[in-house]
């Protein structure tokens, strides 16, 4: 093993300078601990919070557009919609037309958990905007929508 490769330590530095993927990751975890911390005592996490807004619609919706939305596949989403048909939050429908097809819809105690929380999402969301220059929100979401839809 001796005459193995290895990678210089400038290279680590440079990676860890630049990775686009780590420096998303770790925007993505401290706002995800910050909304958890938000939302905590109403029993919510932030990803369980974006799931039930996904949900308010005029319709129930199905669970492709959703996981789409959501960028997680099925599996994932039915995993993640456990803790919440439990609690009462969200119910499991057949479609109208195909009662195969399985719906997602808010019950009114998920309607007004989701009531309490979008209050707080607001002044949490305004006041990470601040920090950013000029409170430019609007270019970050737009870099991100570009990248996540190049995959």
């Amino acid at each position: 093993m001796s005459n193995a490769e290895t990678v210089p330590y400038s290279t680590t530095m440079h990676v860890r300078d630049h990775c686009l993927c780590l420096h998303t990751q770790r925007a993505a975890r401290a706002l995800a601990r910050r909304f958890d911390r938000a939302f905590r005592h109403l029993g919510i996490n932030n990803g369980q919070f974006s799931l039930l807004m996904s949900l308010n619609r005029p319709e129930p919706p199905a669970m492709s557009p959703v996981a789409d939305l959501l960028a997680m596949d099925r599996t994932t989403l039915t995993a993640v919609l456990k803790p919440l048909t439990r609690r009462g939050l969200v119910e499991i429908v057949p479609g109208e037309k195909d009662r195969r097809e399985k719906r997602l819809k808010l019950t009114p105690e998920g309607l007004a958990l989701l009531a309490q929380a979008t209050p707080i999402w607001i002044a949490e969301h305004a006041e990470v905007e601040t920090k950013l220059p000029q409170g430019d929100g609007d270019r970050l979401r737009q870099n991100l929508l570009i990248i996540s839809k190049d995959v």
